[in-house]
Formats: C-alpha cells, structure tokens, sequence
C-alpha cells in the first residue's frame, strides 16, 4: 500500500478534462457529464474523485483500478498492460469504442453502465462503476451522473487550501 500511496499521490493532482453539459436522458432524467477526474489517496484507501458544478463525487476503488486510470490520466504506461488497456485495445482493434460511462447509485452502491458500439451496434453494459471509469476515460468518453446524484452525493470542491473531507 505504501508504494501505491507514493504512487498516487506523486500525481494525485493531476487531472482529465472531459466537458460539462446539462442534458436529459431519454428517461427524463437530468443528467451532468463530468468533467474532471482525480485519483487520490484516502485515509480509507485508493479514490477516483468525479467533478462537476463545484461538486466532487468521491468513489472508492482498489489499488488496480486506481493505478489503472491514473495510468492514462498521466499518460504512464505500466510495462504489462492492465485489464483496461487490453479491453481497450481489444474493442479498438476490432473497431469498437465506448461512447458512454453512467454512474448511478442504489443502496449505497454506485454502479456503471458502459455503452460500446461495434459495427453500428450500440449496447449497453453493466459493471462497476470503476470499470467504467476506467474505460471511458481510455476510450475519451464522457462520464454522465444523474443530477440528483450530484445532488445527494456531491460534496462541494475544497477551498483554496487543496483539503476535501471524503
């Protein structure tokens, strides 16, 4: 855990510019795209922190995820690719690409749902919501949260002093 948290935290402040946007799904449900993900270290362990309108979504991830999308937020590879960059160089190679990531929450789990198309095919996959992150940060997609979760999970960004209570 040591190595990790020197890991991590020697780029913890590095961050992925997506795009923000206020959008309804076909649901009706508002939806915010992300636009800025972080990987820290925690007292409780590896997070992945979403932003968005001032707000921050703290996820808790294992080490291998956490390496994963810190991985491609600095542009470090790893000398043996990790799961992520082979299920992106495998939807890449056969032509697929993940257009969409989706966080949700329900009972205190935050979920993923992973749009890939393929030869004009669009499906829609379930998975954690790290798995999810992962991916559609390697495949530069957007990461949509539903607004009432941004409401109910969002905590506001940290003052000047760089400090965020998760």
């Amino acid at each position: 855990m040591k190595r990790l948290g020197m890991l991590l935290v020697l780029s913890a402040l590095v961050g992925m510019s997506l795009s923000v946007s206020g959008a309804t799904s076909d649901s009706g449900v508002a939806q915010v795209e992300i636009k800025d993900v972080e990987v820290r270290v925690s007292d409780h362990g590896p997070v992945v922190l979403l932003k968005a309108e001032n707000k921050v979504i703290a996820i808790f991830v294992d080490p291998t995820v956490a390496g994963s999308i810190q991985g491609v937020l600095t542009g470090r590879k790893t000398k043996r690719p990790l799961s992520h960059d082979l299920m992106h160089s495998i939807l890449e190679e056969f032509g697929g690409k993940v257009t969409q990531a989706v966080i949700t929450l329900k009972d205190s789990i935050y979920y993923g749902a992973l749009t890939v198309v393929l030869k004009d095919k669009s499906k829609v996959f379930d998975s954690r919501s790290s798995d999810a992150i992962a991916l559609a940060i390697h495949s530069k997609a957007p990461i949509i949260v539903g607004r009432d979760l941004l409401d109910s999970a969002g905590k506001r960004f940290p003052d000047s002093s760089g400090s965020v209570t998760l």
